[in-house]
């Protein structure tokens, strides 16, 4: 049950006090002592393992999920109330000095994953009731985490300092360099296999617990995120390993799609209550844990994010018959009377917003209609766009999708195929913090063969007297990146700031 996950957080809390990632994870004040005073028993590993998921909802990791993908794409427009870092994010100003740039929130994630890594192993000697199996169960959550944190950190900036080792004191502390892309997903790859090898295929009964910690089939979804991420003409082979961590999901029969014809019922089911078959891995909020959307999507006085109104006519589209519409648009992921992002704003039957006590709608990192259409671009770049096409239509039929928006692509075109799955995965994840990674993932592919994605979308959002400026500067694939905060090139010597931002 959850409670019973909040009773083992507030013991985290007593155990561990989590900090800046500029600094550490503060375990005890000197060396030694955190073997000496904490491993002692499995119950201190469980401890500290749902500590992780705890610090992925505490803090700003959910809102950075949110703005590094989603303020630099075409969903969404900065309110009056938002920051001036924000609307310079939005409009393609992004300084090395935007608070909107600090990592510290999802370094503290990994450092409590290389706390667990380094240490757990030692409770073997110390408390006999624990099993190698076990202990292989607990590394698995904690691989698989950092994994996660890892690729997102790749997403957003490129390069970036890959950091394995607990840092518990100042003696700990690592001046490290930026490594490769290439060399932080090859460390992504190495700890996955291993979680795929050693996770849970499930925690029980508990809803709350299946969907809140990352289960084997979680790790199977970020396989597939990351294999597709990484495929091409040059890498075919990802496009495989990418079908068969969705056949994995697929296969196991574990998940499904929430049926759509009552978009109340459907909207509850998800987006409202959580934890849904449909859902894989997800973070967890409560009354005692609130998420940040309250000030983002809700607050009257002052909400920072609206839904752009092109959101409800061009991206869902619009039908003669008033009753026919796409679930996911109005009352879905948007209320179309004042583009108010409803999926983590509203309440079942598109009429009262969520009160301040109330903002906790949980964050998706993977649903079940995001395997079918990872595997559905997988298969375009595979030869099988036939079978691509009918996971969309899969997907199309569940939301009601209406005639407006939908497309007949020629099979033998990979291209206007891919280009149909990315519009119905804007449609699918509208502010799930996906669209900005989707086009780049799509532009990028091939050496940026299609690099008129990220132009042509810029190019539609961007105000009309700065459309040249902002799009000359996204010709830059360099600029597909962010900076690395100041704050972090001055705490370590050895960063060296993104090539764009030099």
């Amino acid at each position: 049950m959850k409670i019973n996950m909040k009773l083992k957080f507030s013991l985290v809390l007593c155990l561990l006090t989590f900090v800046s990632c500029s600094k550490w994870l503060d375990l005890k004040p000197q060396d030694g002592s955190v073997r000496e005073d904490y491993w002692k028993t499995k119950q201190q590993i469980e401890a500290a393992v749902v500590g992780c998921y705890f610090s992925l909802a505490n803090g700003t990791l959910v809102q950075n999920l949110f703005i590094w993908g989603e303020l630099r794409a075409d969903m969404v427009i900065p309110t009056v109330s938002a920051t001036t870092e924000e609307n310079d994010l939005v409009s393609g100003n992004i300084l090395s000095t935007s608070s909107l740039t600090k990592w510290n929130s999802i370094y503290s994630v990994i450092n409590n994953c290389n706390t667990i890594i380094e240490y757990a192993p030692l409770v073997l000697q110390s408390d006999k009731t624990l099993t190698q199996g076990q202990l292989d169960n607990y590394l698995a959550e904690a691989r698989g985490l950092r994994a996660l944190m890892y690729f997102n950190l790749v997403r957003a900036f490129g390069e970036v300092p890959l950091q394995l080792k607990a840092v518990s004191s100042d003696s700990r502390q690592e001046l490290l360099t930026k490594s490769s892309q290439e060399d932080v997903l090859k460390q992504v790859i190495d700890d996955l296999a291993f979680a795929d090898e050693h996770a849970m295929l499930n925690f029980g009964a508990d809803a709350a617990k299946n969907k809140g910690r990352i289960t084997r089939y979680g790790i199977n979804a970020i396989q597939a995120d990351v294999y597709l991420w990484m495929a091409g003409s040059d890498h075919p082979e990802y496009y495989t390993q990418c079908i068969k961590a969705c056949d994995k999901i697929i296969n196991s029969g574990n998940f499904g799609l929430i049926d759509g014809s009552k978009q109340a019922d459907w909207f509850n089911t998800v987006f409202f209550t959580g934890n849904s078959n449909e859902s894989i891995f997800e973070i967890q909020f409560d009354a005692q844990l609130l998420n940040p959307f309250y000030t983002m999507f809700i607050n009257l006085s002052g909400k920072h994010f609206l839904a752009a109104p092109r959101v409800t006519d061009v991206v869902y589209g619009n039908d003669p018959n008033p009753l026919n519409k796409d679930i996911r648009g109005d009352g879905g992921a948007v209320r179309a009377t004042d583009y108010v992002i409803w999926k983590f704003a509203g309440t079942p039957g598109n009429s009262s917003l969520r009160a301040p006590g109330e903002s906790y709608a949980h964050w998706f990192f993977y649903r079940y209609a995001d395997i079918l259409l990872l595997k559905a671009e997988a298969l375009t770049f595979s030869n099988n766009t036939t079978g691509a096409l009918a996971l969309v239509k899969t997907v199309r039929a569940r939301a009601r999708a209406i005639a407006a928006t939908e497309e007949n692509p020629d099979p033998n075109n990979v291209q206007d195929v891919a280009d149909y799955i990315l519009r119905e995965r804007r449609r699918e994840f509208a502010f799930e913090g996906k669209r900005w990674f989707d086009v780049l993932r799509n532009a990028k592919r091939d050496k940026y063969t299609r690099i008129d994605l990220i132009l042509n979308m810029i190019g539609e959002i961007a105000p009309g007297d700065k459309v040249q400026l902002i799009v000359g500067k996204y010709s830059d694939r360099r600029s597909h990146y962010l900076p690395i905060n100041l704050d972090e090139l001055l705490a370590d010597k050895n960063l060296v700031q993104n090539p764009f931002y030099q």
